[in-house]
């Protein structure tokens, strides 16, 4: 089962982009934890890692559905290229910046929502290119590793990043992570895919993003799943963006503390990806999802009162495996219950349902994070996430029959 895990690594297109797309996970994940404690030092006010998060994530509601469009009409690799380019330069805006002493919090958050835009657009098209690398009976394994590599990159980058804040500065994070994306454009220049016949009508943005919008409306596997991630996004997401004012200003452990809580939950992601599969396997692909977002939604009760770093370092270590099972179960729903000839632009659905609540509930948490504490309002998120799948037990006897479901025969391959 673990050499089936790597069978993908086989094929030399989707060996070149995954370890491309590892480098870039492990500079975005530098640079995420140099943003936090950038902002965290500077401010000691948890509102702009809300902020942060949302000029990063909310512009997926925009760049999401036109990497979908652009997924199905363009040579991909190209479009992975050009967002990687723009994503580069806004990293390196970052860097220089902050050499030249004119980095603000709010110069940070515009050049976020820039590279959210990129981001979500290449996000999209890569989640569209990955079966045209690997053979159908490799793509569960090959879209697990996808979820591996970036939660490995979790593990790394922020290891680097405490290095790096150590020894350097936050604008060291910023320029490594420029050219972790400098690699992705070199990488795709060898991947290579079968030409694919050109569209011969005129892109309409809208008019296929609202296509795409009432087929998974209309899909009630899609629909629920997409709901599912919209509450996952809203109310156990945001202790993410929240972790570096745990990690300094409740738990007192400083820039280090910072890295170790997010190499935690990367652990913890990491393992989940490759073990999880298996255990769906041998139970259920349904049954792994349910357990995984009860558990995960208990545990950042006992992540919201640790009392000492190490207890919290624990809990974010479950919580990453569950977080992992919770996400990699509702898009595996998605993807096999999309119709085949919308499933891009339903994929970068998903993408905007998760970068848009995801962002809005990091902002309201540490809003009310600043005035009532950070301890109180993520066990708080946890019993209203526990709350809420109570409330869809009682009145939604097919929600997760329905997210359970294999309509498609062709959709096997990414389920149990």
């Amino acid at each position: 089962m673990a050499l089936a895990s790597f069978a993908p690594l086989r094929r030399p297109n989707f060996a070149v982009a995954i370890f491309s797309s590892f480098v870039s996970s492990i500079g975005t994940w530098m640079q995420t934890v140099a943003l936090g404690v950038y902002l965290t030092i500077t401010t000691h006010n948890p509102e702009w890692l809300g902020l942060i998060t949302l000029a990063g994530w909310t512009p997926a509601l925009i760049g999401a559905p036109i990497g979908g469009v652009m997924a199905d009409r363009v040579h991909r690799q190209t479009w992975i290229q050009v967002c990687n380019v723009i994503m580069m330069c806004t990293a390196g805006g970052l860097a220089f910046l902050e050499i030249t002493h004119h980095l603000s919090p709010t110069y940070a958050c515009i050049l976020a929502i820039a590279e959210g835009l990129a981001s979500s657009a290449s996000f999209t098209a890569w989640n569209s290119l990955v079966p045209d690398l690997v053979p159908q009976d490799e793509l569960l394994a090959a879209i697990s590793m996808g979820s591996a590599q970036f939660n490995l990159g979790r593990i790394i980058g922020p290891a680097l990043a405490g290095i790096a804040l150590a020894f350097g500065s936050v604008s060291l994070c910023f320029v490594l992570n420029a050219v972790s994306f400098l690699v992705v454009v070199l990488a795709f220049s060898f991947v290579r895919t079968p030409r694919r016949p050109k569209p011969d009508t005129k892109v309409r943005f809208i008019s296929e993003t609202v296509h795409g919008a009432k087929t998974a409306w209309n899909v009630k596997g899609v629909r629920f799943a997409l709901t599912g991630v919209a509450f996952t996004g809203l109310l156990m997401s945001p202790f993410i963006s929240l972790v570096p004012a745990m990690a300094i200003d409740v738990l007192h452990s400083g820039k280090t503390g910072t890295s170790w809580l997010v190499s935690a939950q990367g652990v913890g992601a990491v393992i989940g990806a490759f073990v999880l599969p298996g255990v769906a396997l041998r139970t259920s692909r349904l049954q792994v999802l349910r357990i995984s977002i009860i558990v995960g939604s208990a545990l950042l009760l006992l992540y919201g009162t640790a009392p000492k770093l190490i207890v919290a370092v624990v809990a974010l270590f479950f919580i990453g495996t569950a977080y992992t099972g919770t996400l990699n179960g509702l898009v595996t729903s998605i993807q096999l219950n999309a119709p085949v000839n919308e499933r891009s632009r339903i994929l970068g659905l998903y993408n905007v349902a998760l970068s848009l609540f995801y962002p809005v509930g990091a902002v309201i948490q540490s809003a009310i994070a600043k005035y009532w504490g950070v301890r109180q309002i993520t066990v708080t998120s946890g019993l209203l996430m526990l709350a809420v799948l109570g409330l869809i037990a009682l009145r939604r006897g097919d929600f997760w029959a329905q997210i359970g479901a294999r309509p498609n025969p062709e959709g096997g391959l990414l389920a149990d």
